[in-house]
Parts: C-alpha cells; structure tokens; sequence
C-alpha cells in the first residue's frame, strides 16, 4: 500500500495506542500526512516521537490532545490540521470505550453515558466540524470504527453495543447525505483485536461479562485475536483513491474481500454490508410477508 495516499492528508482520532495507532503507521507508510489526536498526551507524545522517525521529506505530522465528546476540542483539532495541512481529505473516527461492564441496572449510569459521548456523539462531532471542508472541496473520506457491538448483542457490555450500532446506522444515513458530494463514509469492523478494550474485559473478570464472553475472551487472549494490520490496511483503502464511490458500508477487515470491491461496482449500490432487518423469508420461512 507504499504511495496510495501520497499527497492525502488525514485526522485520526484515538490515534495515540492499538488499532489508532496501528492505522496511523499505515497511513504513514502510506504517504499520508496524519494530524493524531487522543486523551491521553503522554501517550500521544510518544506516537508522535515514534511516528517521526519514518517521514519522507515533505510529509508533515501533528499531535493534539483532544477529547471528541467536547465540541471545543473538535473544532480545533479541525482548524488546526486545514491550517497545516491546506487541505484534509480524510477523518478516521477511531476514538472509543467500552464503557462499564456489568448489568445495565447495576453499571455505574453516569459512565454510560460518557460511553455513548465518545464513542457515538465524539463521531458525529468530528463529522459535523470536518464536513464543510469536504464539502467546498467535493471530496472526503469518513473511515468510522465499528465492532461486534453493531452486529451481535453483547451482554454486559451495552453502552459500547448500543453506540456501535447507532454509529454504523448514522455512517450510513451520513453517506446518503453526502453522495453528491463525492464524500464517502464507510464503517470497519476489525475483528477481535487483543488490545486495552480485551484486557478491561479480563480484568472485569466473569461475575461482569459473564462466564460466555469471559470465557471467549480468554481464549481471544491466548489465540492472538485478529491482526490491527488487516484493520489498519483497511482504512487505507477506504481512504484511498481505488475505493471513490463505494460508501455506505459496514466491512469486515477479516472475513469481507474488500480488496476485490472496486471490480464490484454494481454490487455495492445495492444494500450488501449493510445493517437490515432478517424477515421470515432470509431463514426459508414463509409466513409475515405481504
């Protein structure tokens, strides 16, 4: 993927450890310039440090401690990197929590709320303040972090279930919003990932998440889960020029050939990857259609 987003500029948010981090070296590598930006400075600092050290001449990268569920924040980060940067065609929406674990009239009310501020409202926030820039330029590219929250109950663990499926839906609906802008926005779904997220979930322990999840997510720790370079290689392509026109979807890293999708130009404005009702008819049933 060496030069495909030569000449590119991006924003990517929770960029400073796991999958962020892992994105932003792709997006390096890349030929991209990267303005990161998360919570944790010190943290972010030390990618920035890291990140450095493999620039071409030329390439520019920033660092700003930020937090998406802040509108203030938001708009800086957005007019600093239009400042350094002239023009920005990419926003990665990777910052996120998994929020309290444990039964919903147990958890702790005020920290799910803060889930759903980040990981939803920390989304649209960037969307809103990013968005007039793609528009006057008619271009842009919104990458949103997904996960097994938007397709898959996860008990326990609601907050991030509910903002990752209320995310994907508002990736789509923001698609349709902006097709004739020539702005696509597309949701990734990386995979199992043994990141912070699996170690918080370790050491919740099984009276939390339950004894299923506990259980899975002990053996995702052993096992090595999936790869943050095929999540990371990815956003690459959903930033890159080979991907102009395909929006609207929800992509696994793993198990979708998306590297195949530009061949597949009918096949994507149809509603493949996308989140749908099952009726009765998709399970070969025959009642409840009219």
């Amino acid at each position: 993927m060496t030069g495909m987003l030569e000449g590119r500029s991006a924003i990517i948010t929770g960029a400073n450890q796991g999958l962020g981090l892992a994105i932003a070296k792709a997006y390096v590598s890349a030929g991209a310039n990267v303005l990161l930006c998360a919570r944790d400075a010190t943290k972010l600092d030390a990618a920035v440090h890291e990140l450095r050290k493999t620039l071409i001449p030329g390439q520019k990268i920033l660092g700003e401690r930020a937090d998406v569920s802040q509108q203030p924040d938001v708009v800086r980060v957005v007019g600093l990197a239009i400042e350094h940067f002239g023009k920005v065609q990419i926003l990665v929406n990777n910052a996120g929590i998994y929020g309290p674990l444990g039964r919903i009239e147990e958890i702790d009310w005020v920290e799910w709320v803060r889930a759903i501020e980040i990981n939803l409202l920390g989304s649209v926030l960037m969307c809103r303040a990013i968005l007039p820039h793609f528009r006057a330029n008619h271009y842009g590219k919104v990458v949103q972090l997904s996960g097994g929250g938007a397709t898959n109950p996860l008990p326990r663990i609601s907050a991030y279930a509910a903002s990752k499926a209320a995310i994907v839906r508002f990736a789509e609906t923001l698609a349709e919003e902006t097709r004739d802008d020539h702005i696509d926005v597309n949701a990734i779904a990386p995979g199992a990932l043994n990141t912070r997220l699996l170690d918080e979930v370790l050491e919740a322990g099984p009276e939390k998440v339950g004894e299923s999840f506990y259980a899975r997510s002990l053996k995702q720790k052993k096992e090595g889960g999936a790869p943050v370079e095929r999540g990371a290689e990815l956003a690459v392509f959903l930033a890159a020029a080979a991907s102009d026109g395909i929006t609207g979807k929800l992509l696994s890293a793993v198990w979708d050939p998306w590297e195949d999708l530009p061949n597949r130009g009918q096949d994507m404005k149809t509603d493949i990857y996308t989140l749908r009702r099952i009726v009765p008819k998709d399970r070969g049933l025959t009642w409840g259609d009219k």
